[in-house]
């Protein structure tokens, strides 16, 4: 069982012990274990949901555009101030940031983009990662996803209402431990990424670290469609009531993108399939 799965159990079933007992007993780091969503003002609420919606299809809308779509388009009357602090609360980056809008940790080392022109031919070549805003109900939270290139198959997942270093190391450590560990690790400039703690796992297991050029998006385009693909398919179709209703939404999800959701680019066969029926092969 992974630690997600693990934090999970711990929220429902050990209700009668402290946070502080269940961390110390399941080995998790305390901030993974909460699964209240956050909050923000109704109307916060409304404009984070229509900017997720916008910019899952217009991933270079700034500040300046988005602020007008929300305007013009939907009525909306906010400034652009309000709108630059959402996009900062939901960890969003457009594709030609302007200069000093990057949430990349100055003190933090940034590693040279190793997928340009990479042919990718097997499993565990190339792993993707990457953290994304998921709206519920009432309130959001974020959720952390591990992507194997060549299959598409989702290595490992994780909801939290925090975007921790702590706990994206975690996930992907498990992946680590789950499926054997990737050649390269690709993701983009966030500071959780470029964090020694973070970093540190892939320098200890000999793994490269490859990470987008600033306000490239489309350097990390697997792990981007993937959110396009579970937010169309499940989040917005399902706002989930709560963390725990979230947590159990993604799990059946993941499981059915990985087990029976086909894929032209993978000959029409299935995530799963793909990566398990090369390893047979090799």
């Amino acid at each position: 069982m992974s630690r997600s799965e693990r934090r999970f159990h711990a929220s429902v079933d050990c209700k009668s012990l402290s946070i502080s007992k269940r961390c110390k007993l399941l080995e998790i780091h305390r901030s993974g274990i909460y699964f209240k969503p956050k909050q923000e003002s109704a109307l916060n609420m409304q404009l984070m949901n229509a900017i997720d919606r916008k910019f899952m299809d217009c991933p270079f809308y700034g500040v300046r555009r988005m602020t007008t779509f929300l305007n013009m388009d939907l009525g909306f009357r906010v400034n652009r101030k309000r709108v630059a602090r959402l996009y900062k609360k939901m960890g969003l980056e457009t594709i030609y940031p302007k200069k000093d809008l990057s949430k990349r940790n100055k003190a933090h080392p940034v590693y040279p983009y190793l997928l340009k022109d990479l042919v990718i031919e097997r499993p565990n070549q190339v792993w993707e990662t990457d953290i994304t805003y998921i709206p519920l109900f009432r309130g959001f939270m974020y959720m952390i996803a591990i992507i194997d290139v060549y299959s598409r198959k989702i290595m490992n997942w994780s909801v939290s209402n925090t975007m921790n270093v702590e706990w994206c190391k975690e996930v992907y450590e498990d992946a680590i431990m789950m499926h054997g560990k990737p050649e390269i690790l690709n993701s983009d400039q966030g500071a959780q990424f470029t964090s020694p703690i973070f970093t540190q796992v892939s320098i200890d297991n000999e793994i490269k670290i490859s990470m987008d050029g600033k306000g490239r998006a489309l350097d990390n385009i697997y792990i981007e469609r993937f959110w396009r693909s579970i937010k169309y398919e499940h989040i917005y179709l399902n706002p989930a009531n709560g963390g725990i209703q979230l947590y159990e939404g993604i799990k059946k999800y993941v499981e059915f993108y990985n087990n029976e959701r086909r894929h032209t680019c993978l000959n029409d066969q299935v995530p799963n399939v793909f990566f398990n029926n090369y390893q047979n092969v090799s």
